[in-house]
Formats: structure tokens, C-alpha cells, sequence
């Protein structure tokens, strides 16, 4: 039974309070930080309406995030290795919390696009340094549950930001929703700080040319960790392109529903705080080859049953889409800390790199689809990136089989 004290190997254990601390600071920063960068989903519609522009062009409210967020990833991993986590992730979520402060007060299109650019900027600083932080501070045979909840606090954030965003803009302005949005965010960052304990395992490492370009191709030699940057940008595309355009859906023929009704749909999140946290447990267990293909699979039937013309099955396909998404990221993220031997925060920086690519080149292309057929071609979309990504995870079972 674990005690009181931690181990005596100085790394985090589950039961115990420097494990509960953690908990409670990761739980806060992924709720923030998914928060914040995806409580504009449900506005999309009336951002389309207020800007009088095309699906396509308002999802670039989140794409020009991503896409910042990723180029973000590039230095902030080895600007963590050389200072700290800790300290870059603090800077990070305050610093995004004020950028969307400020997104609620831009006066034009652009400008908000140029504040959402600096929100993705800012955010790169928090999302793939947790989880190098879980990945060097708690114990081996935990990490997959401690990334698990880390991800599972992602979900909530995710489900609350567009939660939030739509029930407010059922009674108020865009403008009302991120501004209030963003306060949530700069709590969130206090909590953050305050509860995560210092880093024990941490070793700098010095900014320079060498260090940086040798722990990127270090890392690209990796047959594993290719495939598992390449299955980060099939996952994440699909998980945004999904939510970009359903809203699109269920407010249109046959559905008509309410801006109000649709923002409930952001409760599916609630799977993924139990699937993030059941599955990486599973995956610690069981081990990340065998369980993530099967999860994958379980996604990709979410996606096919979305594709009937019923709300009922579309439901049920989102909330099973929803389960397995949150799984398998959790799944891949920890293999990508067990699977790297040295510069860890560069390879959870390429992980993510690919993760938020993906989020901005598919969610960009899901408009195309959409713009010609509608859910049928979003969701036709979705699944071929989805069978892609099952292929994917079976050669990597198949190649951890054959290493065995």
C-alpha cells in the first residue's frame, strides 16, 4: 500500500498527496487549456453570421490556434529542457488566458484571428510539456493513469469551454462567452501554480543548434515514435474536424436544432475523462500495442454510425467517437514518454507538433467536404483518416509482437 511520503526513488506515487497535488494542477491546466482554445467551436455559426463569412473561413477561428500552437512546440519543448517545466507551463497558461481576454475586445475579424494566433502561441507552452512533466515525475507503473487524468481534465475543459460558450451565446454575444471564458482560464493558471510540486527529476539541458536538431532526428529514427507522430495527426484531425462542422449539422435540415440544444452535446466530453484515465490504466497493464488498435476501431464505428440520418445514432456515435478518441490519445501519449530515452520534452513537442497540424490541415479541409456534401462528406472524411490510423496501430502491434 502506497504511504504518505513518497517513494523512496523520489518519483510521484498514486495514493499519495504529492499525487494528489498533481492531479488537482494537471487537472486544472488541461481543463484550461482545452477550455480556452476550443470554447470557439460552438460560435463558429455566429461568427459565420457576424463576420458575414463561409463555414470554411470561420473555422480558421481555431486552425490559425493550431497551427501556431504547433510551431510553438518547436522551441518550447527545448526551452523547457533548459529551463524547467514547471516555470515555462505557468507563464504559458496565463499568458492564454489574457489572449482571450483580449480576443473578446478585437473590434474586426482579423484582429481576432491575430489574438487567437497569439492564444495558440501561448498554449504550446502547456500541452506537451504536462505531459513530459508526468512522464520524468511519476512512477513508471502510473503514468499511463496520471496521463489519463491530465487528459481527462483536457476533456472537461473541452466540454465546458463549448458548453459555456453556447448556452452564453443563447442569451448574450460572442464577445460575452470568450471574455468570460478567459477568466476561468486565468484562475485555472493560479491553481496551477500553486498545486504542482517542483520537478525532482529534471535534467537541463542547454539551447543550442546541436542539442536541438540532433533531439529532433534522434527521435525521427525511431520507427515507433514516426508512426506515433503520424498517428497524433490522423487523431486529432479527426477529433476537430468532427466537432467543427456538427454543429453545422444538427443545426440544419432534418435536425433544426437550437444553438442552446447543440451546446449540450458538448457533455460527451465526459466520456473522455473516463476513457482517458480507464484505457491508459488498461494500457499500463496490458500494454499500449494491443489495446490501441482495438480503440481505434472503436472510434472509427463511432464516425460510421453518425453517418445515419437519425439524431439517436448520431448521439451514440458521438459519444462512442468520443470515448475512443480521448483513449487512444491517452494510450499513444504515454507510449511516446516510455518509448523516448532522452530528450523527452522534444518528444512529446513532435507528438503534439503532429497533433495540432493535423487539427488545422484537416479541420481546414473538413469545410471543402462539407461545403460539397455536407455531414455525409465530413463524416466519409473523418473515416478514411480513421482507417488510415487503424492501419497504423496494427503495424505497430505487429512490430512490438515480432521485438517481443
Amino acid at each position: 500500500m502506497p504511504s504518505d511520503l513518497p517513494a523512496a526513488s523520489g518519483y510521484i506515487e498514486t495514493g499519495t498527496p504529492e499525487f494528489r497535488r498533481t492531479s488537482w494542477a494537471l487537472l486544472a491546466g488541461g481543463f484550461s487549456s482545452f477550455a480556452l482554445l476550443y470554447c470557439v467551436q460552438p460560435m463558429m455559426p455566429a461568427l459565420s453570421e457576424a463576420f458575414s463569412i463561409s463555414a470554411a473561413q470561420s473555422s480558421l477561428i481555431l486552425s490559425v490556434s493550431t497551427i501556431t500552437l504547433a510551431i510553438g512546440l518547436l522551441f518550447t519543448g527545448p526551452i523547457s529542457d533548459a529551463l524547467g517545466r514547471k516555470p515555462v507551463m505557468v507563464v504559458a497558461l496565463m499568458a492564454a488566458a489574457l489572449c482571450t481576454i483580449l480576443a473578446s475586445m478585437m473590434p474586426n475579424w482579423q484582429s481576432l484571428l491575430v489574438m487567437r494566433a497569439l492564444l495558440g502561441l501561448s498554449l504550446s507552452g502547456i500541452t506537451a510539456l504536462a505531459v513530459t512533466y508526468l512522464s520524468e515525475e511519476i512512477h513508471p507503473r502510473n503514468i499511463g493513469v496520471a496521463i489519463g487524468l491530465y487528459i481527462g481534465g483536457s476533456a472537461i475543459g473541452g466540454m465546458s469551454g463549448r458548453l459555456a460558450s453556447g448556452l452564453i451565446l443563447e442569451y448574450g454575444s460572442w464577445r460575452m462567452a470568450v471574455g468570460a471564458i478567459g477568466i476561468v482560464g486565468v484562475v485555472a493558471a493560479v491553481l496551477f501554480w500553486r498545486y504542482l510540486p517542483e520537478s525532482k527529476h529534471f535534467t537541463p539541458r542547454a539551447i543550442n543548434t546541436k542539442n536541438l536538431v540532433g533531439g529532433f532526428l534522434l527521435h525521427f529514427q525511431n520507427s515507433t515514435l514516426r508512426l506515433l507522430f503520424l498517428q497524433a495527426f490522423l487523431l486529432m484531425g479527426s477529433l476537430v474536424t468532427f466537432f467543427n462542422y456538427i454543429g453545422y449539422h444538427l443545426l440544419q435540415d432534418p435536425f433544426f436544432l437550437s444553438q442552446q440544444t447543440v451546446s449540450l452535446l458538448s457533455f460527451v466530453y465526459l466520456t473522455g475523462l473516463y476513457s482517458s484515465a480507464k484505457i491508459g490504466s488498461l494500457a499500463d497493464r496490458v500494454g499500449r500495442p494491443k489495446v490501441f488498435w482495438k480503440i481505434i476501431l472503436l472510434t472509427l464505428i463511432g464516425v460510421v454510425l453518425t453517418l445515419v440520418n437519425n439524431l439517436y445514432s448520431l448521439v451514440i456515435g458521438t459519444v462512442i467517437f468520443t470515448f475512443g478518441f480521448f483513449g487512444s490519445h491517452a494510450v499513444a501519449s504515454s507510449w511516446i514518454g516510455r518509448c523516448a530515452k532522452t530528450a523527452k520534452g522534444q518528444a512529446t513537442s513532435l507528438y503534439q507538433i503532429f497533433f495540432y497540424i493535423g487539427a488545422s490541415v484537416a479541420g481546414t479541409w473538413g469545410g471543402m467536404f462539407w461545403q460539397h456534401a455536407h455531414w455525409l462528406g465530413v463524416g466519409f472524411f473523418i473515416a478514411g483518416l480513421l482507417t488510415v490510423s487503424l492501419l497504423i496501430s496494427l503495424k505497430l502491434a505487429q512490430e512490438a509482437a515480432s521485438q517481443s
